[in-house]
C-alpha cells in the first residue's frame, strides 16, 4: 500500500474535489486521479463516485476513510516520537544499587534534567543487587546501570565513576567496639554478617580477606547493605560493609580498615554493541564529564 496514495485519498475525500485536492497536494490533477485509480485496484472497490462538480466516497470510501486516517495519525505520531528522540528527548531506563538511590543518582538525574529544561527527558529508576541488574541489562530493560564491575565474559563496557569506602561495623558493645581502626586479620574468630554471592561487593570483600590470608566465620548472607547493618546492630555478628549515612543512626560502631588496601568503585555499565539513543548518550557523556573528575 502506497502512504502517497493514503494521503492523497484521504485529502481528496476532505476537499471533494479533484482539482482543489490537487493544489492542496502540489500535484497535478492527472497525477491524483492515477493514484486514486491505482487505490482502486488495489482494492477491488470504488472509493468515490460523482456528483455533479463534487465527488463524493462511496460507502467502501468512507469505510476505507477512518482506516486510512487512523493510520496516518499512528505514522505521523511514530515520525514525531522518532524526531523528538533524535532532538534529544526520551526516556532514560536507569539500574542502581540501593546504596546509590539515596544521594548519587537523584542528584545525577536532577542536574541532567536541570541542564536540558525545555527538553521532554523522564527517568525510569530500578534498584537490585549487580547481579540482577546485569541479567535486566542482558534482556535489554536498562540503558544504563550503576553497579559494581560486571564479569568480563557479559561483554558489557564499564567504566569506574565513584569510588566507595568500606568499613567494619560491629555491634555498639562489641569487643571490639573500643577500636577506631582494625586490619581484618584481628577479627578472624569472630562471627560475619556476609554479603551473598548475587551482590557485586561479595567478590571484593572476598579478595580483602583472601589477601589477609584468613576465612570469614559467615553466619548468615543477604543481598542488602541496610540488611546487614540492622543484623549487625542486633547483635548477629560483625561486617565489612559501604560507609552509609544511614549507619549513624544505629547501635554500632564504626571502624576503619587499616589492611589490606582496597579499591571499590561504582561502576556506570552499558552494552556498546546496541545503539544508544541520543538523549541516553547525553546523559552517559554528562555523568562521565562530571564524575571522572571526581575520580582524578
Amino acid at each position: 500500500m502506497n502512504l502517497f496514495y493514503l494521503r492523497y485519498f484521504v485529502t481528496l475525500a476532505h476537499e471533494k474535489h479533484y482539482t482543489k485536492a490537487a493544489k492542496q497536494l502540489c500535484i497535478t490533477q492527472p497525477s491524483l486521479s492515477h493514484a486514486i485509480d491505482q487505490l482502486e485496484k488495489e482494492l477491488g472497490v470504488q472509493l468515490f463516485e460523482k456528483l455533479g462538480r463534487s465527488t463524493t466516497l462511496t460507502r467502501f470510501g468512507e469505510e476505507f476513510l477512518a482506516c486510512a486516517e487512523h493510520t496516518l495519525e499512528t505514522l505521523d505520531d511514530g515520525v514525531e516520537t522518532i524526531k523528538r528522540s533524535a532532538a534529544g528527548d526520551g526516556v532514560i531506563r536507569l539500574g542502581f544499587v540501593r546504596p546509590l538511590g539515596i544521594k548519587f543518582i537523584p542528584k545525577l538525574a536532577a542536574e541532567f534534567l536541570r541542564r536540558n529544561e525545555g527538553k521532554n527527558i523522564s527517568f525510569t529508576f530500578n534498584t537490585d543487587v549487580t547481579g540482577k541488574l546485569l541479567e535486566g541489562m542482558k534482556d535489554k530493560r536498562f540503558d544504563i546501570l550503576f553497579c559494581s564491575e560486571p564479569p568480563q565474559e557479559l561483554g558489557f563496557h564499564a567504566v569506574a565513576v565513584k569510588r566507595q569506602e568500606l568499613v567494619l561495623i560491629v555491634p555498639g558493645a562489641h569487643t571490639l567496639a573500643s577500636r577506631d581502626e582494625v586490619r581484618l586479620c584481628e577479627t578472624a574468630d569472630f562471627n560475619y554478617v556476609y554479603f551473598h554471592s548475587n551482590s557485586g561487593i561479595r567478590k571484593v570483600i572476598d579478595d580483602m580477606f583472601a589477601r589477609e590470608k584468613i576465612t570469614p566465620r559467615i553466619v548468615c548472607e543477604t543481598e542488602e547493605d541496610e540488611v546487614i547493618a540492622g543484623l549487625v546492630a542486633a547483635g548477629f555478628g560483625i561486617a565489612v560493609v559501604p560507609y552509609m549515612d544511614m549507619l549513624l543512626k544505629l547501635d554500632v560502631k564504626i571502624i576503619k580498615i587499616a589492611s589490606p588496601s582496597y579499591e571499590r568503585s561504582f561502576f556506570m555499565v552499558n552494552d556498546d554493541r546496541l545503539y544508544m539513543p541520543p538523549v541516553v548518550k547525553s546523559f552517559y557523556d554528562f555523568v562521565l564529564e562530571k564524575e571522572k573528575i571526581c575520580l582524578e
